[in-house]
């Protein structure tokens, strides 16, 4: 691919500072029909490995230059990750999390976040933990989830309970339907624990129905495949790219994707195929000049947030744009962008703040070269 350094301007959606729940990670990002931005991140963490998340939202009015200070959507006993939020038309919004179980952070990694805690930290995590073997056992098990707004983000849903995860959630179709291409996490179900499979709603995402569960290519590891998203076609096909990590992939060792195609609406997907991309998860995004935008983080050096572009759905990807060079080491990534009305890209994503410990949620504001 050839490699492109675009102009670029970047910012900050939030920076959080003197204080032990200073680490945010893994944004996305959506943009509703009056240009308002909602970004979502897991916030209020002490570091990446943490039980302590919450899911919180930030919102601009002024395309990125300035957001709101964290407004909390979900807080729970468990550590509220990897959040999604997808934006439906008519004030409804969908936002996605997983949390992982008490048992989790309690065996096998309460002496590994103890002992890797700062300092001025360690007091908290550890007393906080003190708790979790007292948490209700309905409270306890961990899972991915969905809450539901019909007014711009101002009130939610109840939490409803979902098999399968994703960092950036559903993705809304032509018919109205949403689907979630995912990976199955903390369910009691046919499919093996692990699975990548697709899910459709058509009632906005209250209720969901599995249409297909992937197969992979012959010689490589189920449980490596995770964190898929997906994109519907102009012509109604729908594209997946999925994480995948692991050593002997292709020559790459770490991060890579391969990518997907279902001509069925979802119900059968092609055997996933490799892009030879160092760097991971995707997100998926069609711009108005049909470019097919593919962001991804790369945790190999050089460390970087990139997107990969096509420029015919998916089938070659001929250019790679570096949108932030800027990272020092690998806790980085996430990227999820969308279109402004002048045609720009805002991508957000996590990554530290120069001189910083912990991670921030950044921005970076780009174009695509003519």
């Amino acid at each position: 691919m050839n490699t492109i350094t675009p102009e670029v301007t970047h910012g900050i959606v939030n920076r959080a500072k003197n204080t032990i729940f200073s680490y945010q990670g893994w944004p996305s990002i959506c943009r509703d029909e009056n240009g308002t931005l909602y970004a979502v991140a897991s916030g209020f963490r002490v570091e990446h490995v943490c039980p302590f998340g919450k899911t919180v939202m930030y919102i601009s009015k002024n395309d990125g230059k300035t957001w709101t200070p964290p407004i909390v959507i979900n807080d729970t006993y468990l550590d509220d990750r990897d959040a999604g939020i997808l934006y439906m038309g008519n004030g409804r919004m969908l936002v996605t999390w997983f949390s992982h179980s008490t048992k989790f952070y309690l065996d096998p990694y309460f002496t590994w976040i103890k002992n890797h805690a700062a300092p001025v930290a360690a007091g908290a995590v550890v007393g906080m933990l003190g708790g979790y073997p007292f948490v209700p056992e309905e409270l306890s098990k961990g899972g991915s989830f969905i809450r539901v707004s019909e007014d711009y983000g101002v009130t939610w849903s109840d939490t409803i309970q979902i098999p399968v995860s994703a960092p950036h959630g559903p993705i809304l179709c032509r018919d109205g339907s949403l689907l979630y291409l995912g990976k199955e996490m903390y369910a009691d179900h046919i499919i093996p624990k692990g699975a990548v499979c697709a899910y459709k709603s058509t009632d906005g995402g209250y209720t969901w129905n599995q249409t297909a569960s992937l197969s992979f290519p012959e010689g490589t590891i189920p449980g490596n495949f995770h964190e898929p998203h997906a994109i519907e076609l102009p012509d109604g096909r729908i594209l997946g790219m999925i994480r995948v990590e692991g050593k002997n992939l292709t020559n790459l060792v770490g991060y890579t994707m391969y990518q997907t195609i279902s001509e069925d609406g979802g119900k059968t997907w092609t055997i996933p195929a490799p892009t030879d991309v160092s760097g991971s998860p995707p997100h998926l995004m069609l711009h108005s000049s049909g470019a097919l935008i593919c962001s991804y983080g790369r945790r190999n050096p050089p460390h970087s947030e990139r997107a990969m572009i096509s420029w015919d759905y998916g089938k070659t990807w001929t250019e790679e744009y570096v949108i932030d060079d800027r990272p020092t080491d690998y806790d980085l990534g996430y990227p999820a962008s969308v279109e402004l009305n002048d045609g720009s890209i805002l991508t957000v994503y996590y990554q530290k703040f120069s001189g910083d410990q912990t991670t921030s949620i950044l921005y970076s504001r780009w174009k695509l070269k003519k």
